[in-house]
């Protein structure tokens, strides 16, 4: 993923304690072409596993999701973060630490997003501790629906989710792998 190995070296910041800042295109600013393309690639590296959903957290891994979903035909799910009045009753809930927001997050699926026949994809924008997306796999289990994979935009290796993941015995891919962050260096693979 030349394009986005490219603004994560040009715009990318590191704020330090493995923060890595990536407002100008992915977490607060979108840059819609690259959405695409990112959208584009994720559906390339799972499109046959025949994923019928696919499931994000809100609000940063929006954006990716959808273009693969679009790539895939697929319907995308996100986690909520707080529930709306518009939800059933019915839902499933995770706490999860949030490393950007301090303190944790809630993430919630009504549990008619989701159904024992889905084969579902996770998405999202960062793989790094792998805690929010252990926490959707968990979701997806709970569900009795299939989790076929996980794709990240970003993954920072250096924080070990690829590890407390693979357990799931589903593949992983990420589009761009950060190795190390030092001072304004930032490291990819």
């Amino acid at each position: 993923m030349k394009e986005l190995k490219e603004k994560i070296l040009k715009e990318g910041k590191n704020l330090g304690g493995g923060i890595l800042m990536v407002n100008t295109f992915l977490n607060h600013q979108i840059d819609s072409h690259l959405m695409v393309i990112v959208g584009r690639e994720i559906a390339d590296r799972f499109w046959h596993y025949h994923p019928t959903k696919v499931l994000t957290a809100e609000i940063s891994g929006i954006a990716p999701a959808v273009q693969a979903g679009v790539f895939l035909d697929a319907p995308v799910v996100f986690a909520r973060r707080v529930k709306s009045i518009t939800m059933p009753d019915e839902i499933y809930i995770r706490t999860v630490p949030s490393h950007t927001k301090g303190g944790t997050a809630d993430l919630i699926v009504a549990a008619d997003m989701i159904s024992p026949q889905d084969r579902v994809l996770i998405v999202d924008d960062f793989l790094a501790t792998g805690k929010t997306i252990e926490a959707l796999a968990s979701i997806v289990e709970e569900a009795g629906a299939e989790l076929v994979g996980i794709g990240a935009v970003i993954e920072k290796s250096f924080e070990g989710g690829r590890e407390r993941l693979t357990p799931l015995g589903v593949p992983i891919e990420a589009l761009a792998i950060v190795e190390k962050m030092e001072g304004d260096q930032i490291v990819l693979r």
